[in-house]
């Protein structure tokens, strides 16, 4: 039998359904996994401020990983941003020329961020799901050496990707530009992301030396306990990431993310 020690779950559309409210079927299912001494944390694009509303409902004592896993920031709230130097001289400079509805905001580890624009048109978005209002700024270069992320929104997609295209050629490989929306491109530091993160976690946490341990008394009849496995994965994932899961639950609008801990459980 496969043992699980620790879970690591994304925030919007895995943990949380649109309207940004965690049910209270989520809630149970993390306090299963509690109680069932499998460590749990959380990991997204949101600046730290825009997950601090999870960590109490959720017992969450572990760090939590913001912008991405590319900040780690522990209980005590101070975000370890040595990570972030590179995105922000590499990354801060570049400008996509030709994108004027573009709205561009740099975001930092305990704020909501920057914002020139507060009438954006994504400006209401980011205020529902993070809880927090922006800072307003007539100019963003006084900021950067704070800021962990920049992210450009615009409902334009196809102006949206081709700034992807150029920012990327821009910043090479001092920082990363992806769109993690249609209508959102983010850029972060280079090398991080939230697979890094989970193993910071599996790596500090112990969580690895266990698997380990684990593994060498029980190979015989469990197989390679330790390798990186999606085993569970969202009703609303597209047909191309379901189909290297060995599990498909139910979408994160119906508590997906609670029948899919309801397997990790019955894999223990």
């Amino acid at each position: 039998m496969t043992r699980i020690s620790l879970v690591v779950s994304d925030v919007d559309g895995t943990l949380l359904p649109k309207d940004k409210v965690l049910t209270e079927g989520n809630k149970r299912a993390v306090r299963k996994l509690h109680e069932a001494g499998i460590g749990f944390t959380i990991v997204s694009s949101r600046p730290t401020i825009g997950m601090s509303f999870l960590i109490e409902p959720l017992a969450i004592s572990l760090p939590i990983g913001a912008f991405n896993g590319s900040s780690i920031v522990r209980r005590q709230a101070r975000a370890d941003r040595a990570a972030s130097d590179r995105a922000r001289r590499g990354a801060a400079q570049p400008r996509c020329a030709g994108t004027p509805s573009a709205s561009i905001s740099g975001c930092s580890p305990m704020t909501a961020g920057w914002t020139r624009n507060p009438d954006g048109e994504y400006v209401p978005h980011e205020k529902r799901a993070i809880k927090a209002d922006p800072t307003i700024v007539a100019n963003f270069a006084p900021h950067l050496t704070q800021a962990c992320k920049i992210v450009g929104a615009s409902s334009d997609a196809a102006l949206l990707q081709r700034c992807e295209a150029a920012m990327q050629e821009a910043v090479g490989r001092e920082a990363t530009a992806v769109r993690s929306q249609t209508y959102y491109l983010d850029v972060t530091p280079a090398g991080h992301d939230k697979g890094t993160f989970v193993a910071a976690m599996a790596q500090t946490s112990g969580y690895l030396d266990r698997c380990r341990r684990h593994h060498r008394r029980h190979a015989e009849r469990s197989g390679d306990v330790c390798q990186k496995r999606r085993l569970v994965r969202d009703g609303n994932a597209t047909d191309d990431v379901k189909k290297h899961a060995t599990h498909v639950t139910d979408s994160n609008e119906r508590d997906g993310f609670a029948a899919a801990m309801e397997t990790v459980l019955k894999l223990r």
